[in-house]
């Protein structure tokens, strides 16, 4: 989708001062048309400068060059204007405004706000107080003083009019709180109306916090005098909210300030209980790392006291599949995700196999290329497997005393992950078939493969000498929905 910042650029020389005002414009749309119950539509100049004649003025939405009515007047009077006659949408007539964007004393764009007036009816208090906001707002983008200059991206997740708003008179005491702004004080522990109540007292009474008490009082009472503030969050004993405050200064006049509130008290114990569970996770992770390790020096200490050397060297083989599985765990008691960094892990991994494998071989191990991260069920079985085909390299592919490299090298992709075990040791044996194999790791290879990340494995004589396996796995997905 093409950004406002893109079309600006692509169709205007406007300056990248006035390209952020029309995006803090844009960026209060959403509380301009919620509170004129009506849609607002931004049309930029083709060029800067729009001509002062009075005329229709050619204007550019999205794509489409158009010629707004109305748009000409509101331009060279630097004021809002209405049609005198209703339009018809799809047989619904509709009343627009054109509404100039002023900034630094020059029209930058123009805001259309199209009302739909096929439902006349006796406006409620809550439309009153909304229709009176929003008609201040908009004489403040004329008067060049709305949006204000904060910080893009400070309105991020602010309430919206519906979640909570009030209007204060130029005292600071409320003239107007919708029911939801209501409901919001009361969970905070304001019992009774705040009608004619000082909003800033009330509100700071109800602040567990003494620093952010003082803080929410202060920009409530300095949106009185004219200054804007972002959006803050404030907890109470039994809730959260969260605040903005905006002066309301047409023309340059005092009108008191509207702030609005939103009620965020079941998001944040959510919150908490997502952070919960996560830290339960990571306990768990931690416990069965702690338990694998134990596992492996009871295997260790039993391979040292047996009298028979295959029985030992089971014991030394399972002792590192089960380090493997552990490192596994290890990094996931420090991720705050059911994430593995492979990369990271296999620094660990694949050292420790090159040191336990065999003491006659001399060969080392290297790592090519980019993992990246994998969920947790998918990066446990990769491990297991790289760590047997590694092992069973350093432990076949070279004789006694002899040197050599394994390089493990990824290849990532958008729906794959490609991994080649490689070595420059004798090859493989005349008539050896990966999939009849029978020993022990390379069954374990298969099944891992196979049941847990439907993946493939394809063995073969690697060109220049030396054996070369190649695993394709899809990152698409996974058996047990892991991926």
């Amino acid at each position: 989708m093409t950004t406002l910042s893109e079309l600006l650029a692509e169709h205007t020389r406007m300056q990248g001062e006035t390209v952020d005002h029309l995006q803090r414009v844009v960026s209060e749309w959403q509380l301009l048309a919620d509170m004129s119950f009506a849609d607002f539509l931004l049309w930029v100049p083709l060029d800067e400068s729009p001509e002062p004649d009075g005329a229709n003025t050619s204007f550019r939405a999205a794509d489409d060059v158009v010629r707004v009515r109305g748009g000409g007047r509101a331009v060279t009077e630097g004021r809002i204007c209405r049609d005198d006659d209703p339009r018809w949408h799809l047989e619904v007539p509709v009343r627009r405004e054109t509404i100039p964007v002023r900034r630094s004393g020059r029209t930058v764009a123009v805001l259309s706000r199209d009302t739909n007036l096929a439902t006349p009816r006796v406006p409620s208090p809550l439309e009153i107080a909304y229709l009176g906001s929003a008609s201040d707002l908009c004489q403040m983008i004329v008067d060049g003083t709305f949006p204000h200059s904060v910080p893009l991206g400070t309105t991020e997740g602010s309430p919206r009019a519906g979640d909570g708003l009030i209007r204060l008179d130029v005292h600071g005491n409320v003239a107007y709180a919708s029911p939801n702004a209501l409901s919001a004080y009361h969970r905070m522990g304001h019992a009774s109306d705040v009608a004619g109540t000082e909003l800033a007292v009330v509100t700071r009474r109800l602040v567990l916090d003494p620093f952010e008490a003082a803080d929410v009082a202060t920009k409530i009472t300095e949106a009185l005098e004219g200054k804007a503030s972002p959006r803050m969050e404030i907890r109470g004993r039994r809730a959260s909210m969260v605040v903005r405050s905006l002066p309301l200064r047409p023309r340059g006049d005092p009108a008191g300030a509207l702030v609005l509130v939103r009620d965020v008290t079941d998001l944040r114990r959510r919150d908490m209980a997502l952070l919960s569970k996560d830290a339960t996770i990571r306990e768990i992770h931690h416990r069965v790392k702690n338990n694998l390790q134990t596992v492996a020096a009871l295997l260790r200490m039993q391979s040292r006291r047996s009298a028979h050397p295959e029985a030992a060297r089971a014991l030394e083989e399972s002792v590192r599949r089960v380090t493997s599985i552990a490192l596994v765990h290890e990094a996931l008691a420090y991720s705050v995700a059911e994430t593995v960094e492979l990369d990271a892990l296999l620094e660990k991994v694949l050292p420790a196999i090159r040191d336990g494998a065999t003491a006659e071989a001399r060969a080392r191990v290297r790592v090519e290329g980019g993992f990246g991260t994998l969920p947790a069920g998918r990066a446990t079985p990769l491990v297991l497997v790289l760590t047997e085909l590694v092992h069973n390299a350093l432990a076949h592919a070279y004789d006694q005393g002899e040197s050599g490299e394994v390089v493990v090298s990824a290849r990532r992709s958008a729906g794959w992950l490609e991994v080649v075990v490689a070595d420059d040791g004798h090859g493989m044996p005349e008539g050896f078939d990966v999939e009849t194999a029978q020993g022990l790791g390379l069954q374990i290879v298969r099944t891992l493969l196979t049941s847990e990340l439907e993946a493939t494995l394809r063995m073969g004589d690697r060109d220049g000498g030396g054996t070369e396996a190649l695993i394709r796995l899809p990152l698409g997905g996974s058996p047990n929905g892991s991926g």
